[in-house]
């Protein structure tokens, strides 16, 4: 067996399970799950069984459902009634390119029949229909206007069989493909298609009709069909076979996950392809370092390193080996690691020394931050709006226009209430059917609290805040109020959390929320239960429930309920409301009374499954309830939320993060990020060592061997989906680039919080410096430039174009969820002081002010950064305090600081903070100057693939079409900059006449990696 089966091998251990191919979830057939549009597998009903809600309508309908020998049930459309299907417009929307997968069985030969016609005809229009007057021989078609543009051909289609038609368009290569019962029958080139422009997805009109036509022609389909998906990317040759032979495998279909994506879907390239400053590689500096006894070493993944030529190269990233477990270190004495680095024969060795009777210290809260009342942001020194104030504003005036209502539907909907007058249901992951709904309201709450600290400056923005948030928590406490407490004639109730019975008239306790099937029995909930969904799901996750879209099904029941507490606990931070934090008391007390009854061996099981066992932050809002409340039993609850397999290794903590070991290889990222900040926070309350080392080794590892340019860390080819770690750190380009996209907004915004909770109790300038590049170059890019839609998923392939969602606030992922959180909270990283109030931290060099309120000093930060790199500090007030400035990594030549004009003498370091102890009087101006470099971020195994940089910003080409290769550019080895030309007070620079501009500029296609060679 290979190295690379056995990486397989190792992914499929952790992160697939057992998913049939006909079970209506998300994931199937080993294709990555945000690829999914929608499906319906007409078993009765028409619905999107993915989970983005767009439900079908059966129109004209007297057609049937029928038993069939292949399929179970499927749907009989009756052309004499002209029946046919209606797919919401929305399916159109943001797609890079386009597959269309569906099951057919034809009952009779038709000439100008339809299986589908998607479009309108103000765009371009889409379909799959029979080939003018030659009966049962189809052809998919490309119109624009009224002229057919592209077609691909069908062979003749016998009547009285199931058949499986795929056609593909795919953009990047440029064609448009026909498969046929998994096989490739026909493929035409269609040149540069953007299919935003050809379906104009922003027209309303667009009509997706299948079984029928959109121009209302006569001829309806007379056929039975099953198992219709749309993609939004273009399936490959081996996914659409895996596809046709999963559907016939009577046991059932495939692992999910079981494959990575097909090779070629990324360029690839010899062994003797330069790679960048390797090639000029002449030695690299000798490593040693110690360990205590069982803890794997921390290895450095960049070394100090010679080059030939007189060339001044960076430091040579090394590709370590990662054990999954800390045999090696066993036992005291001495051993000998050897890496490797990609593109050299050169082996590097680290000599470690395994000590016993060692012990690492770790370190004491030394640090917090302000409250955001007290920071405020600002105009630049042209008096212009910053990014931030930009993205600020998008978000802060479409929250003002929000209905409260719309956010508390799905919870008057689970207890059972009337909806008031001009409240409407949330659309995408919070509509009446879906397993997660009311995750959205907990983003809310929390986005309205920092909302309301945030607006000082405009009194009537405040007081709306205000309002809104009062509203949110009054009704949600008069609910939280009604459960487990008698009601009804019957004056019954079940206040004991641990005894919800069954639903009345049920078997078991299901998922069903349809508006016929859901419960709304609350007096049978237990006291204190609040959520949008009545508690079925928790019960039936303790059982054993796997994530999916059946009523046996659920969907991360806890992950909703952290960002409802999560929300609630915001609100009372900053308004004193005793209500939120009652509401919050009594959910944790719902939770710890049955959470204290589960044995371990059932709740390593719980939090290791697959999205269903996702519980975001619980272990953070139960530690931080504790830190309110003091009450021992929150702090308890927040234990047995630990993810003791990814912790520990096991339930005898014999390894885990805690002992340095990556038991997180090729997991879903953003599931278990919000547990490490759980281990932080863990760490604050309790003082136990190991959630520490949990929380700075999974950071270490995760921005060193999982992180792309622009600071996010999720995108796997290796398992086939784009919200997982890849299966082996270190291993971007070979098993990363998930063509479905990468870097889950989410993800990286919990990455920021991990980054300034780690950074309170070691204040060391990496921390800062990842903050800087995730929060640039993803949290500021992830939003669209004229709205507050944004990025659920930022694509780094050549020619990508990001996708925005959600300008309205009207419909929610998680994405969109905790983008309304980091756009109203930009200024919370940008100062922190020290728990004695007596040394101040500036991190980010952002245009702004801060009130420390503590020492009675306002501090005024005027730049224009990153257009220019300098800024300045005005200190009013007076008092001795320390200063510390970042001095970043990048900042690597002329780093200067004056005081009252007056040039400092001061060792300052790249990659550290510079300590300035001094008496500070009123008036005293701190000006600090830092000179941006050009400089190259490779991938770590393929380092010629690499981004470009100018100081922390992220500059990518912008493409005038889809292309599937890198962009070839050169530079010179020891001037990067002789072959750029532009204005860097613009950041638009120029390589070879393509224009290059910030990441968060970029609004059309863009490449943020090049494929980089250096002469």
């Amino acid at each position: 067996m290979n190295f690379r089966v056995l990486l397989l091998l190792s992914a499929l251990s952790i992160c697939s399970f057992k998913l049939f191919s006909q079970s209506g979830d998300q994931i199937l057939d080993g294709i990555g799950e945000t690829g999914l549009v929608s499906r319906y597998i007409f078993d009765g009903n028409t619905k999107d069984w993915s989970r983005n809600n767009l439900h079908a309508q059966l129109k004209n309908s007297s057609a049937l459902y029928l038993e069939d020998t292949q399929f179970d049930k499927v749907l009989a459309l009756k052309p004499q009634e002209e029946s046919f299907i209606a797919i919401p417009g929305p399916a159109l929307n943001n797609l890079e390119s386009l597959s269309i997968s569906t099951w057919v069985y034809l009952n009779s030969e038709n000439t100008d029949t339809y299986i589908y016609d998607f479009g309108s005809f103000e765009g371009g229009r889409f379909s799959l229909v029979t080939a003018g007057s030659t009966s049962n021989t189809f052809k998919a078609r490309l119109l624009k206007g009224s002229s057919t543009s592209f077609a691909v051909n069908f062979p003749k289609i016998d009547t009285g069989k199931w058949v499986h038609f795929v056609v593909v368009i795919d953009v990047f290569d440029k064609k448009m493909k026909a498969f046929l019962n998994g096989n490739l029958v026909d493929s035409v080139l269609i040149g540069t298609l953007e299919l935003e422009t050809f379906f104009n997805s922003s027209n309303s009109r667009n009509k997706l009709y299948l079984g029928g036509s959109i121009a209302d022609e006569s001829n309806y389909l007379d056929a039975r069909l099953h198992d219709f998906r749309i993609y939004r990317v273009p399936l490959t040759e081996n996914q659409i076979s895996g596809i046709y032979q999963n559907a016939l495998d009577e046991e059932g279909g495939s692992f999910i996950n079981e494959r990575p994506e097909d090779a070629e879907d990324l360029q690839q390239f010899a062994d003797t392809a330069p790679q960048l400053y390797v090639q000029f590689l002449k030695s690299v500096s000798p490593i040693e370092l110690e360990t205590p006894q069982g803890t794997l070493p921390r290895l450095p993944r960049y070394v100090d390193a010679k080059y030939y030529n007189g060339i001044k190269g960076p430091q040579v990233r090394v590709l370590w080996p990662a054990p999954k477990n800390n045999d090696e270190v066993s036992q005291a004495g001495e051993y000998v690691i050897t890496g490797r680095i990609a593109g050299s024969d050169l082996k590097p060795q680290a000599k470690v020394t395994v000590k016993g009777n060692f012990s690492q210290k770790t370190p004491n809260l030394k640090l917090t931050s302000f409250p955001l009342n007290q920071v405020s942001l600002d105009v630049n020194k042209q008096g212009e709006e910053s990014k931030f104030i930009e993205n600020r504003d998008k978000f802060i005036s479409t929250l003002a226009q929000t209905n409260p209502d719309d956010f508390l539907y799905m919870f008057r909907n689970a207890f059972g209430e009337e909806q008031p007058q001009g409240a409407e249901a949330l659309g995408v992951w919070d509509t009446q059917e879906t397993k997660l709904r009311g995750h959205a309201s907990g983003h809310y709450l929390t986005a309205l609290a920092q909302a309301y600290a945030s607006t000082s400056y405009e009194p009537t923005l405040q007081k709306s805040f205000k309002d809104k948030m009062e509203y949110m928590v009054n009704i949600l406490y008069d609910l939280a109020q009604k459960s487990g407490k008698p009601a009804g004639e019957s004056k019954t109730g079940v206040s004991d959390p641990t005894k919800v019975p069954v639903g009345l008239g049920r078997s078991g306790y299901d998922s069903d929320l349809s508006e016929e099937g859901i419960r709304t029995d609350y007096w049978n909930w237990g006291e204190g239960y609040i959520s949008a969904y009545p508690p079925d799901q928790f019960i039936m996750l303790e059982n054993g429930a796997t994530y999916g879209g059946q009523p046996t099904q659920i969907w991360a029941p806890y992950y909703t309920l952290h960002k409802i507490l999560a929300g609630l606990i915001a609100v009372y931070e900053v308004s004193g409301d005793e209500k939120a934090l009652q509401i919050a008391k009594g959910m944790g007390s719902w939770v710890y009374a049955r959470l204290s009854k589960v044995p371990t061996e059932t709740l390593i099981s719980m939090w290791n499954r697959y999205i269903a066992g996702e519980f975001g932050g619980m272990n953070e809002s139960m530690a931080h309830l504790y830190r309110i409340t003091k009450d021992p039993k929150y702090l308890e609850t927040a234990k047995l939320f630990d993810n003791i397999k990814v912790f520990y290794g096991n339930a005898n903590h014999s390894h885990g993060l805690a002992k340095n070991v990556d038991t997180y290889r090729g997991l879903h990222a953003n599931q278990h990020i919000p547990q490490i900040i759980g281990a932080i926070e863990m760490y604050r309350d309790s003082d136990e060592a190991d959630y520490y080392n949990v929380a700075d080794n999974f950071w270490y590892k995760t921005t060193n061997d999982y992180m792309y340019s622009i600071g996010g860390v999720a995108g796997a080819r290796n398992p086939a989906n784009a919200e997982c770690f890849i299966s082996a750190p270190g291993t971007l380009y070979e098993n990363g680039f998930s063509a479905g996209g990468q870097n889950e907004t989410c993800a990286t915004y919990n990455m920021l919080k991990l980054s300034r909770d780690l950074f309170m109790f070691d204040p060391r300038a990496e921390l800062m410096d990842y903050y800087e590049r995730a929060l640039y170059n993803h949290i500021l890019a992830s939003v669209a430039e004229d709205s507050p839609a944004n990025t659920y998923h930022v694509p780094l392939r050549a020619g990508s174009i990001k996708q925005f969602g959600n300008p309205d606030m009207k419909g929610f992922t998680c994405c969109n969820g905790t983008a309304i959180e980091s756009s109203t909270k930009l200024q919370n990283t940008i100062y922190f002081r020290s728990v004695d109030n007596q040394a101040l931290y500036v991190n980010l060099f952002i245009p702004s002010t801060l009130n420390w309120k503590e020492r009675n000093i306002v501090i005024k930060q005027e730049t224009s950064f990153p257009n220019e790199g300098q800024s300045q500090f005005k200190i009013s007030g007076s008092g001795k305090f320390t200063l510390n400035l970042r001095v970043p990594k990048w900042a690597n030549k002329d780093f200067k600081v004056r005081i009252n004009g007056k040039k400092q003498r001061l060792n300052s370091n790249p990659g550290s903070y510079l300590a300035i102890v001094r008496n500070w009087k009123d008036g005293d101006l701190v000006e600090v100057e830092m000179p941006f470099q050009f400089h190259l971020e490779p991938v770590m195994d393929q380092q010629n693939i690499a981004s470009l940089f100018y100081g922390p910003i992220l500059l990518v080409a912008q493409e005038k079409e889809p292309v599937n290769t890198w962009r070839k550019v050169s530079f010179d080895a020891k001037k990067l900059n002789k072959s750029i030309e532009g204005n860097p007070k613009e950041l638009q620079f120029f390589i070879d006449g393509v224009e290059y501009k910030p990441f968060y500029e970029s609004y059309g296609r863009y490449s943020a990696y090049l494929d980089v060679s250096l002469n």
